[in-house]
């Protein structure tokens, strides 16, 4: 039976979802990192190469960062209860 409601956990299950979303930070950190410098080649490249047809290198990426930002901050419900549990 999956328990949807963080609050009905127990503590061994949430130190297993702990163990995930340091896993998982660490992943999306990595992540926009190399978005971040594919951003930054295609800028560059686009400046001294005088490439005008920027806009499809610079989209996908910024797109891509935004999801992940966005299903990051849908961990903070489960930081704040495991800091309320003092895990």
């Amino acid at each position: 039976m999956k328990k949807n409601n963080l609050s009905e956990l127990t503590d061994e299950e949430l130190v297993v979802k702990k163990k995930k979303l340091k896993k998982t930070k660490t992943i999306n950190a990595f992540l926009i990192g190399f978005l971040a410098s594919i951003i930054v080649i295609a800028v560059v490249s686009s400046i001294y190469g005088k490439n005008y047809s920027i806009l499809i290198p610079l989209l996908f990426p910024i797109y891509f960062i935004y999801r992940i930002v966005g299903n990051s901050n849908k961990n903070k419900e489960l930081e704040a209860l495991l800091k309320k549990r003092g895990i």
